[in-house]
């Protein structure tokens, strides 16, 4: 056999099965991804003292409903843009939300009731739904905690960006 028919018989033999092995394996991982931006529906932040989560917004409705300064509920419209709502996804599957367990709470002293702050997030898709209730005094694991309250920060953040644009 010549080299060329030995490289074609190479190739033929080996790097073609294991490229078409890695078309279709990796095509059915994405095809069935859990969380797709193009699935993606709505996301759903509540926060307040203990168990009372008094503020809260929805970007399927576009209702935001928050204690200002002078402890008044006031009650608006903020609508998200598409981007904004990408960047969260995005946000969110770069920290690991996927991953995090649904109650991230700190310790309970049964003498003293809960008044630390609580976040409930959730993210809304058509197959699938993933929420956390996250109590900002956990304190168990300083990587999961970071994470959690980083995205809350950019949730909030984003609600607020996006009703000061529309002001």
């Amino acid at each position: 056999m010549s080299d060329k028919t030995k490289k074609w018989f190479l190739a033929v033999c080996i790097a073609i099965p294991f490229l078409v092995y890695c078309i279709y394996y990796y095509g059915i991982m994405i095809k069935n991804a859990p969380y797709k931006f193009s699935e993606f529906e709505s996301i759903t932040l509540k926060y307040g003292l203990g168990t009372d989560l008094v503020n809260q917004y929805n970007s399927k409705t576009g209702e935001y409903r928050y204690l200002n300064e002078r402890d008044s509920l006031i009650n608006t419209k903020v609508k998200l843009t598409k981007d904004d709502l990408l960047y969260l996804h995005r946000k969110a599957a770069d920290l690991g939300f996927w991953n995090f367990p649904e109650a991230i709470e700190g310790r309970q002293d049964p003498k003293r009731p809960i008044n630390s702050p609580h976040y409930y997030l959730e993210y809304t898709y058509q197959r699938k739904k993933k929420h956390m209730l996250f109590d900002l005094n956990y304190s168990d694991d300083a990587k999961l905690q970071t994470a959690a309250k980083t995205l809350v920060d950019e949730v909030s953040k984003t609600i607020i960006d996006a009703q000061q644009r529309g002001k």
